[in-house]
């Protein structure tokens, strides 16, 4: 009978993969990877990288969900798209919603531009970020100390 679940989720994810043939495809490798049948979600560590629709998260472990195209991620992570990066400690990426969010030591770089939080939560669609706990915003050589901040990617300004 245990056989035959394993047959059965593997065709299911098989159809399911071929349905998704043409919607987004990550691009997936890991020093060490396994899929875990009971959750659906594949299981990566060492060098992890995720690539899908333009964006690249590496970490050192992650989970990643194909079909809910979701990635949670651990250590030394980055998120990245364009010349948008963050990094962080760990972060949770919802494909679907085009969402990311990034937590501990979280640092956001730009020319003239860096933001260092606790936390942060970027929306693809919006290109806004918002960076809560202990921000710290430095803009050329001025420094501000804040609980909350927001701004916008594409316009290159602070909300």
């Amino acid at each position: 009978m245990k056989s035959f679940r394993i047959a059965l989720f593997s065709l299911l994810t098989l159809l399911l993969l071929s349905s998704l043939a043409f919607a987004a495809k990550p691009v997936i490798s890991s020093d060490s990877n396994y899929l875990d049948i009971n959750t659906g979600r594949y299981i990566l560590e060492g060098h992890v990288r995720v690539e899908v629709n333009g964006r690249t998260i590496t970490a050192d472990k992650a989970q990643v969900s194909l079909m809910s195209l979701e990635v949670w991620a651990q250590g030394n992570i980055t998120v990245t798209q364009d010349d948008i990066s963050f990094k962080g400690d760990s972060c949770y990426v919802s494909g679907n919603d085009k969402e990311a969010a990034i937590n501990g030591h979280t640092d956001f770089d730009r020319t003239d531009l860096n933001i260092r939080a606790d936390h942060a939560k970027f929306n693809w669609n919006t290109k806004i970020a918002n960076f809560d706990d202990n921000v710290i915003l430095t803009q050329k050589d001025k420094v501000s100390h804040l609980d909350h901040l927001r701004y916008n990617v594409v316009a290159n300004e602070i909300l």
